[in-house]
């Protein structure tokens, strides 16, 4: 039996929770992925899974066996690309992943650029709001937003991205321009609906450093924060974004930051990719290409003017 490929079908079925949706992958028939499964627990003399008419579920041997069938299929893949020359020359497939509106305005013009150099690498951009797993989606590099949790992956830091109060200038002749954050509890708001969708707005004192969080009164909750940019342009309310999703409409005019002596630190943006003992000549390529383009083009997002 071939090992590797059984190895690897044992895998998706875990990733994707179920055999029928693991054989919808590889695209090859259940019984197939069935069969190759049962034969390399028979070769083991152990159950690796579980299976329940509703999921599948590892056991202890398995928990252990796809630890091992993890580091062993990554340790493959390596080498074929390194036999292929990936390593020797910048060829093959790139996969990048970043928020949707900054992978738009941001990291498509370098991706672009980038392969009118490269003629022989093609680049996949999944544009996601939410963060994708690298591993298990087979990224390449990821761009991230935010003060980053512990993990194993490398993150080169490109840049700040500031996070801004804003309004039409009509709305705030007609409501008055806030002083304070306190002020903003008698103003009309503007909201993006989220997971983390809070009554408040978080600032800081600019003498104490302290964290202030003002309550706000939405007038209108958006789901997308483009819909939250273009309400505030017509002047139902103040908004508050990261600074890149409304650096347009601000630059034009059309709308305008206030309280930006109370704004909170401005977050990191990271590149990010998975730690290897030798780096893909197409992604050493893309970073050292995109890293001084994307710092020099995002300076203007961490500093208020």
């Amino acid at each position: 039996m071939d090992r590797l490929e059984a190895m690897a079908m044992l895998l998706t079925a875990v990733e994707k929770g179920s055999l029928s949706a693991a054989a919808r992958e590889m695209r090859v028939p259940v019984p197939t992925l069935t069969r190759k499964i049962n034969d390399l627990e028979a070769r083991l003399g152990t159950a690796l899974l579980t299976r329940t008419t509703r999921k599948l579920a590892l056991t202890d041997a398995g928990f252990a066996y796809i630890a091992a069938a993890r580091r062993i299929l990554a340790m493959v893949d390596e080498q074929e690309r390194e036999a292929s020359g990936e390593f020797t020359a910048p060829r093959g497939e790139l996969v990048i992943t970043a928020p949707v509106l900054f992978g738009r305005l941001h990291v498509l013009p370098e991706i672009t650029d980038f392969l009118a150099l490269f003629p022989e690498v093609n680049v996949t951009l999944m544009q996601a709001d939410s963060n994708v797993d690298l591993v298990d989606e087979h990224v390449d590099l990821a761009v991230r937003i935010g003060n980053l949790p512990d993990s194993g992956l490398v993150a080169t830091q490109v840049g700040t991205m500031r996070t801004v109060v804003c309004g039409s200038p009509a709305f705030l002749a007609g409501q008055g321009v806030p002083q304070t954050p306190a002020d903003l509890a008698r103003m009309p708001c503007v909201t993006v609906n989220g997971p983390m969708l809070s009554p408040g707005w978080r600032f800081r004192e600019p003498q104490s450093g302290e964290a202030v969080v003002a309550m706000v009164t939405s007038r209108l909750r958006v789901t997308t924060t483009e819909a939250a940019a273009e309400a505030a342009m017509r002047d139902i309310g103040l908004t508050r974004l990261l600074h890149y999703q409304v650096a347009g409409p601000i630059e034009a005019g059309k709308l305008r930051v206030v309280l930006d002596a109370f704004e909170v630190e401005p977050v990191p943006i990271h590149l990010m990719h998975i730690s290897r003992s030798q780096m893909p000549l197409k992604l050493r390529r893309f970073l050292d290409f995109a890293v001084p383009r994307l710092r020099q083009s995002l300076a203007r997002f961490g500093e208020r003017t």
